[in-house]
Parts: structure tokens; C-alpha cells; sequence
């Protein structure tokens, strides 16, 4: 299956998409497209016969439990309205606790990296095998980027991906951006990685954006393509001619011609790469460890005697998982063995994302509380893990401010009285109702 070169779709960007020149496909977050309506401009370049894959955020394969069949039938629902090829989620977890280790649940937010040990891998093949199950097309994986590394690891990252496409026949979509963010922040090759993992197995690749601070690089998808990520595309290319490459974007958007630009740039690469001349060849060599030499004896993988049950897997990892995702959104201690330092920065970062996501989810929230929203949404999430998603999340910090009698401003705080109640009733309010609470706001001034 061909794709060839494609961007990530972005509601922000939909003109300039459409407007490209030689875009082959594209890729829309599954969880924002309505099952039931797709929206104008995906209609449109299906219409022009550009594939359209929907890439998931939300399942947590890597997860302790079994994929919930809700999220399974949402994604099979998009992969159906689209027609896709196939499509595409992560593996990573991104919610603990529960049931299963007597705790609240927690969602992260975000894509956390799962522990490269064989009771993880046996927790995510299964989860793969369930997902596969009951897709209507091929599954591809995503190789994430990490702050933080799990101790104690027993597999390398293309050990793992080795033997998880080894054992349930998933295809792979491997970042390039990522294998760098792992290469800066846990000091982990890109081309020893490349080495090990089945390049065959590709079904496409990620080329994105990032920005290195204080010694840790932050994949935000909001900077342009540096040369050092160019430069593991260099690399993997060099070894196969992958389906698929694209360009990712979400935040930060520049103008189309800046888009077009590193489009040009992603092609010439892989140019490039197909017949390196000398001082190709070199340059690949200094920015990308291990390039153009040969491959360090390969680390053996040591297979434990005898197979874990199931659930005891699923218990050990569930523990695991839930005491670190604690200690990065509720403030418990770190699990021994983790860099302190580093779970701060990932715990600062979550919260710094979950306040953003939830001002463009409740755009009003920032405009009434305006400078102050910020200081009060982190303020509230240091002692508010998030436990159901962003909406909810929004409204939990809006009541949390009214219970507290803020903000102090009279206006302010009635306008968010207002807010919480239309989105937390059972029914939004009538047209009336909102006809005559914006005559009053008009009225005293707001």
C-alpha cells in the first residue's frame, strides 16, 4: 500500500491543506471527527481521491486493561465513513488506576511511555490482538516520545517493537521526531533502534517539529522540522523506502508557504537518502550516532523461562503504571527508581497541556477569567487529577472557582454561573433563556 507524501489535517489548516500542491493523503485525529458528519473540507479531498487515515489518541493500548469496546467500535465507525486503508493508534498508556488496583481512576492527558518489560509486551499484544479483532482494516503503531525513562527496563525500544510485531503482525508507524526526542532525553540511538526493529513492517512515518530546552527536547509539533530529525529520516531511508511519509503539525500554525516548504524539504531528503554522495554520507555521520558505521553488536534478548498469567501481568503493570501516572498529576511520591527531576518537568508539562486543551475546549473560561485563567487552572490541577476527560475537567474548574466565591469580580462570577449551568444541566438552555441573560449582562455592563 502506497500513501506517498502526505500532513497531518487540522481544522485550523483545512484551506491551506487542500491548497498543497502534491499532498497523497492525509492523516485527522480519529477523536475529532463526528462518526456521523465528516467535516467540508475532508469531503472535499476525498472527493480528489486523497486518502483521508484516522489516527487515534485515546485507546491506551499500553494500558494494564483491555481496550474498552466503546473506543474500539468509535474507531472501526471512523475507519468506516472514510474508507481508509487502515489505521493508526500509539503505543503508550494514558489512564491508571481503578478497579483493578483499588484507586481512583486518572487520565493523563497525553501519551505516557509503557516500561519495555516482557509483562508490558504481554499486556499490549493482547490489547493489540483484541483491537485487531475488531477493526475493519490493518492496525499501525506509533513509537512515542518520552521525558521520562521506566528502570529496570529489559527489552531496548526496537527489541520491543521487534517482538511485538513479531508476535500479533502489526504494522508500525514509526516517528522520526521521536526517535530523536528518545535520543536527547533518555540517550537512546535512533540508528541502533532502526537497526533492531522490522523496517519491513513500516506502514508509514511521522517527520515533526520540536525545540530542545535546558538539556530536554520537548516534541511540541509547533516548531518547524529541524535538521537533526531530517536527519533520522536520512537514516531510516537508507535502510527502506517507507509507504508513507508525513508532516505533523497542531499548534503554532505558520502560513501555507512554510508548510509547503518543509513538504519540499521531507522530499529532499528522501531524495537524498536513496543515493547519498560522500559528503551525504559524512554529514549523516556526525549528526546521527552510529551512522554510516556498522551496527554495535545488538544487545541479546533474553527470554523469560516460562509465561506470566495474563491477569497477574495485568496487575503487576497496572500498580506500576498507576503509581507513576499518581505521582505526575496528583502530586504522590515518585516510584523508586525514576529521575525526580524529570518527573517534574513531565509533570509540569501535563499540566501546562491540560490547561491549553481545556481553554480551546471552553474557549469562554479564559475570556471571563482572562490574565488570572491560567494561575487558576493550574492552581485547581495540582489537586485535581483529571479523571474524565477535558469537558468534564472544564466544568469540575468552574465549579471549584464558584464554590470558592471566585473570581471576586461580581460580572465575572455571575458570567461563569451562567456558563456552568448551561453545560452542566441536563439539557442546554432554551434560546429565550439565553436571550434574556445576555439583555441583563447588557444591561448592568456585563
Amino acid at each position: 500500500m502506497e500513501l506517498g507524501i502526505g500532513i497531518g489535517w487540522r481544522p485550523e489548516i483545512a484551506d491551506a491543506v487542500e491548497a498543497l500542491p502534491g499532498i497523497d493523503w492525509v492523516e485527522a485525529v480519529a477523536e475529532n471527527i463526528c462518526a456521523g458528519h465528516l467535516p467540508d473540507s475532508l469531503v472535499r479531498l476525498r472527493e480528489r481521491g486523497v486518502t483521508v487515515v484516522p489516527h487515534g489518541v485515546s485507546l491506551g493500548l499500553g494500558g494494564a486493561e483491555r481496550p474498552d469496546a466503546g473506543r474500539l467500535a468509535d474507531l472501526a465507525a471512523r475507519a468506516e465513513l472514510l474508507a481508509t486503508p487502515l489505521v493508526t493508534e500509539h503505543i503508550a498508556f494514558v489512564r491508571a488506576g481503578g478497579p483493578r488496583t483499588a484507586s481512583p481512576g486518572l487520565e493523563a492527558g497525553h501519551l505516557l511511555p509503557v516500561p519495555r518489560t516482557w509483562d508490558a509486551l504481554g499486556v499490549l499484544c493482547e490489547n493489540v490482538r483484541i483491537a485487531q479483532e475488531s477493526l475493519p482494516v490493518p492496525l499501525a503503531l506509533e513509537n512515542i516520545a518520552a521525558l521520562i525513562s521506566w528502570p529496570d527496563e529489559e527489552l531496548t525500544e526496537g527489541q520491543f517493537l521487534a517482538e511485538l510485531v513479531e508476535r500479533t503482525g502489526v504494522r508500525l508507524l514509526i516517528d522520526v521526531a521521536n526517535l530523536h526526542t528518545n535520543h536527547v532525553n533518555r540517550g537512546e540511538d535512533p540508528a541502533t533502534a532502526l537497526d533492531e526493529l522490522p523496517v519491513e513492517a513500516i506502514a508509514y512515518v511521522h517527520v515533526a517539529g520540536g525545540v530542545e530546552r535546558d538539556g530536554v527536547w520537548h516534541d511540541t509539533h509547533a516548531h518547524p522540522v529541524t535538521e537533526p530529525v531530517l536527519d533520522v529520516l536520512a537514516e531510516l531511508r537508507s535502510r527502506v523506502d517507507p509507504p508513507g511519509v508525513l508532516l505533523e503539525r497542531d499548534d503554532d500554525f505558520p502560513p501555507a508557504g512554510e508548510l509547503a516548504g518543509e513538504l519540499t524539504t521531507i522530499r529532499a531528503t528522501l531524495d537524498r537518502a536513496t543515493a547519498p554522495n560522500a559528503d551525504a554520507r559524512a554529514h549523516t555521520a556526525r549528526t546521527v550516532p552510529n551512522a554510516g558505521r556498522p551496527a554495535p553488536a545488538a544487545r541479546p534478548v533474553v527470554r523469560p523461562r516460562g509465561a506470566a498469567s495474563p491477569d497477574s501481568a495485568r496487575d503487576r503493570v497496572a500498580v506500576a503504571q498507576t503509581a507513576l501516572l499518581s505521582a505526575l498529576v496528583a502530586g504522590t511520591p515518585a516510584p523508586q527508581g525514576f529521575d525526580h527531576r524529570r518527573l517534574g518537568i513531565q509533570s509540569r508539562a501535563l499540566a501546562a497541556k491540560r490547561a491549553g486543551v481545556v481553554a480551546k475546549v471552553a474557549p469562554e473560561l479564559p475570556e471571563i477569567l482572562g490574565d488570572g485563567y491560567r494561575d487558576a487552572f493550574l492552581t485547581y490541577a495540582r489537586n485535581r487529577p483529571m479523571s474524565a476527560g477535558y469537558r468534564r475537567d472544564a466544568l469540575d474548574f468552574a465549579e471549584g472557582l464558584l464554590i470558592a466565591g471566585r473570581p471576586a469580580d461580581d460580572a465575572a462570577r455571575r458570567r461563569l454561573t451562567h456558563w456552568w449551568q448551561d453545560r452542566a444541566a441536563a439539557r442546554p438552555p432554551r434560546r429565550s433563556t439565553r436571550l434574556i441573560r445576555a439583555a441583563r449582562a447588557a444591561l448592568i455592563g456585563k
